[in-house]
C-alpha cells in the first residue's frame, strides 16, 4: 500500500480521484489549506504526489519546486492546460509525469502504477539510498553497514534521508529543518545541531566516520561535489 496526495482545488475531482485510488488499496488524503500545501505534505509523508498546475495561491510548479527542494517524491502534474509548453514546464520543474483533464480514472490508474512501478518495485528490489557501503532502508526506515544495523529516530532518518538523496550537494540548515519540522510553531535554534551530533555519533560508533561533512556557513552534505 502506497500513501497517495491529491492537490487538486476541484473537490469534486479530488474525491473522485481518491475513491478510484483507495480502490487499489492505497492511503489516499486530499490537501484541504493551499496556503499550506507544504505543512501537509510533510504531516502526510507520501509516496506520490498528485499535483493540480492551477491552485489558489501558489500555483502546482511553485509546490513542486518546494518539494523537491526536500523530497525526490514522485509528481505527476495534472491540468487542463494540457498543451506542449505546459507539459515541458511540469518535467523541467521536476515532474515525473503528466495527467490531462478531463480525467480518465483509468489512464490515471495506470500512469499512477507505472510511476510507482518505477520508483519503488524495481523489479521487487526493495527502495534503498546507498554511499560507502552504508545502506538506508526506505520501506522501515533502517540502516545498515556492514552486516550491522543501525538504530536511527525518526528525526536522524529524515535528516540522513534527506542529506543521501542529495548525495554530493550541500543541503541547508533551513531546507532540514522545513522537512523535520515545518509543523512546529517554534524549535529552539540548536534542535538541529543536537540532532546532526547524535546521528554523526551512531555512524562514527558503526565505523562510519565523517559520513556526514559540515559546510560552514552553507549546511551539511554527504559525499563529495
Amino acid at each position: 500500500m502506497y500513501r497517495i496526495f491529491i492537490v487538486e482545488d476541484d473537490g469534486a475531482l479530488a474525491d473522485v480521484m481518491a475513491r478510484q485510488i483507495r480502490s487499489w488499496g492505497h492511503e489516499v488524503r486530499c490537501a484541504r489549506d493551499f496556503r499550506d500545501v507544504m505543512g501537509e505534505f510533510l504531516a502526510f509523508d507520501p509516496h506520490l504526489v498528485l499535483l493540480d498546475i492551477g491552485l489558489p495561491f501558489y500555483n502546482g510548479y511553485h509546490w513542486c519546486e518546494k518539494i523537491r527542494a526536500v523530497s525526490s517524491v514522485p509528481v505527476v502534474f495534472i491540468s487542463s492546460a494540457s498543451d506542449n509548453m505546459n507539459i515541458v514546464m511540469a518535467m523541467t520543474m521536476g515532474g515525473d509525469d503528466f495527467l490531462p483533464k478531463p480525467v480518465d480514472l483509468n489512464v490515471m490508474t495506470a500512469k499512477l502504477n507505472a510511476v510507482l512501478r518505477r520508483a519503488y518495485d524495481m523489479g521487487g528490489k526493495t527502495p534503498v539510498l546507498e554511499h560507502r557501503g552504508a545502506v538506508l532502508n526506505l520501506n522501515d526506515a533502517s540502516l545498515t553497514y556492514e552486516g550491522r544495523r543501525v538504530e536511527l529516530t525518526k528525526n536522524e532518518f529524515r535528516i540522513l534521508q534527506t542529506l543521501m538523496e542529495n548525495k554530493g550537494k550541500i543541503v541547508s540548515r533551513d531546507t532540514l529543518m522545513t522537512r523535520l519540522w515545518q509543523m512546529d510553531a517554534y524549535v529552539e535554534e540548536n534542535t538541529l545541531t543536537v540532532n546532526v551530533t547524535r546521528l554523526r555519533k551512531k555512524l562514527e560508533d558503526a565505523g562510519l566516520s565523517d559520513f556526514i561533512t559540515t559546510r560552514v556557513g552553507a549546511g551539511y552534505m554527504v559525499g563529495t561535489p
